[in-house]
């Protein structure tokens, strides 16, 4: 058996986490923050990665948590629907739902079920080394740890992927996004379904169900620079004013949100590496492949990953071999995920009315069944 070194404790980290654990190795997760918060909106697994979940024997605890997503409609500012997705063809064609659940509640599910000495927080990432086939991770606080592997699972701004590609930067999707999770037992929300809104001026808002009478809404708007001042300033009521045409159950899910509950960030992704793979380093999740929200598949992705490494470590126990196969099935498919997220992101925030009205009219047109064939490949179908 081998032994890893983890860098980051999200999602992608922690499902690492466990994959190799089943598998008998040693491995030890480093997270730079010193606390694991209750912070994050919501993340939709889809039926890929629900089926991914299900082969590291975390299926059952995570569903718990989440809301099973029965329909995706999407709708122009008046509430017609453009287009009406069926989320659960996909889970009958994999035996797997599609699933809305706050990061927070996912994150907590993945550690609850991992040994106590697994994760080390507070344990900044600085820098590693190669020597003799081992690999030595240094952190800031001056202490090492030295391991057969590293896996770089740190994020966007992963200091991992810095190091072997510091030509790679995130880049600036041109708009900006607001999000909050909201109680919503009070509002008469039909079970199952999300909704969103492309609506007029590169205004979008949607909503997804995570659970325990709760729904993560999100709002974005264009904006020719990233971080912009005058969008860092916006209140719940800034964002009420320019929704305020938006149609049910819109106002009523602003109006439950508190300020507090208000998170906003640039929308960012990873321009796609030609790599993944570097020897006995490894970048997997957001580090290697970040992608805008559009698909929904950014947290999927890094599940994914996790069972994919686990089949490749299955396969052979050199690990430069097993980075590189794991690097052959999954570049191909989070590179397209990439674009297509890409290219769907500016779709959704056209402003030009004419383009609009063309957009909308060919949502409406496209038959169901080509919409699904469109995605099959998502789902490996």
């Amino acid at each position: 058996m081998a032994s890893f070194i983890v860098i980051g404790a999200g999602i992608g980290g922690l499902t690492t986490a466990h994959a190799l654990l089943r598998q008998g190795h040693v491995v030890q997760v480093h997270e730079a923050a010193a606390e694991l918060r209750e912070v994050g909106a919501g993340v939709v697994l889809g039926a890929n990665a629900m089926r991914g979940l299900a082969q590291l024997g975390l299926y059952d605890a995570v569903r718990a948590q989440g809301t099973p997503i029965s329909r995706l409609s999407l709708c122009d500012e008046r509430g017609h629907v453009l287009q009406s997705a069926d989320p659960a063809f996909f889970a009958r064609q994999i035996g797997f739902d599609n699933l809305g659940i706050h990061r927070a509640a996912l994150q907590r599910a993945l550690l609850a079920s991992l040994p106590a000495d697994v994760v080390r927080l507070n344990s900044r990432f600085e820098r590693f080394a190669e020597t003799e086939g081992k690999i030595t991770a240094y952190f800031t606080d001056s202490t090492s740890a030295e391991a057969d592997a590293l896996i770089g699972a740190d994020g966007l701004h992963s200091l991992v992927r810095r190091q072997l590609l510091p030509q790679s930067q995130p880049r600036y999707a041109g708009y900006t996004c607001w999000r909050a999770v909201v109680d919503t037992s009070q509002l008469p929300l039909p079970v199952g379904d999300s909704y969103e809104i492309w609506g007029s001026g590169g205004r979008r808002l949607g909503y997804v169900p995570v659970g325990h009478n709760r729904a993560y809404w999100f709002a974005c708007l264009n904006s020719s620079t990233p971080r912009n001042p005058h969008f860092q300033a916006f209140t719940v009521a800034d964002l009420q004013r320019t929704f305020a045409d938006f149609p049910a159950p819109i106002p009523a899910l602003l109006a439950l949100t508190q300020p507090a509950q208000l998170l906003w960030n640039d929308i960012l992704d990873l321009p796609p590496l030609r790599r993944l793979s570097y020897g006995r380093v490894l970048l997997l999740g957001d580090a290697g492949h970040a992608t805008t929200p559009n698909m929904g598949q950014g947290a999927g992705q890094a599940v994914e990953d996790a069972a994919v490494l686990a089949e490749c470590l299955i396969k052979t126990q050199e690990l430069p071999s097993a980075f590189r196969c794991f690097e052959q099935k999954r570049l191909p498919l989070t590179t397209r995920i990439v674009n297509t997220s890409w290219q769907l992101g500016r779709l959704a925030q056209l402003e030009n009315p004419l383009l609009i009205s063309l957009r909308n009219l060919g949502m409406r047109w496209l038959p169901k069944a080509v919409s699904q064939k469109q995605m099959a490949w998502l789902y490996e179908l």
